[in-house]
């Protein structure tokens, strides 16, 4: 995404927003460890998969994305209006975010991964219901490969 050229900053917010990395967040760490204890294996921002996913279980094709709420948009309708600062750039940016989201989801998906996002709050207060959706989905993969294996059996 282009910056408008009427959005400037100091020096100041500048330095400071340059040393600001891609890192796992509280919520990735602690979904990602709980994960780690149930046995599961898996790989943090594979960037061979479309939008890096968080968390991407290999072995069930399983892309779990953490998604901070205001950077992803949630309940975009009711927070677009309450902006106030850069306004046009905040828009812009929160904007391509979901589409680019919505993007990487159907290239996943093309390439027969399931795609699971949560909420950053949704995973720091109900950790165990994310990660029993995970493990819903993993059984619900399991099954299809069996069915699969018992279709090509049969054949």
């Amino acid at each position: 995404m282009k910056h408008p050229k009427s959005y400037d900053t100091t020096p100041e917010t500048s330095k400071r927003m340059s040393r600001v990395h891609l890192k796992q967040g509280k919520a990735e760490v602690l979904l990602a460890k709980r994960l780690w204890h149930l046995g599961f294996r898996y790989r943090l921002n594979d960037k061979r998969l479309p939008g890096s996913p968080d968390i991407a279980v290999l072995r069930y094709n399983i892309a779990i994305f953490v998604d901070g709420e205001f950077w992803h948009g949630q309940n975009w309708e009711e927070r677009k209006p309450r902006l106030k600062r850069n306004r046009e750039y905040w828009i812009a940016k929160i904007e391509e975010n979901i589409s680019r989201d919505i993007r990487d989801d159907k290239a996943l998906r093309a390439q027969d991964w399931y795609v699971i996002h949560f909420w950053e709050k949704e995973v720091l207060k109900d950790t165990d219901g994310c990660i029993n959706a995970i493990q819903e989905l993993v059984e619900q993969r399991i099954e299809e490969r069996m069915d699969e294996v018992k279709e090509e059996y049969h054949e």
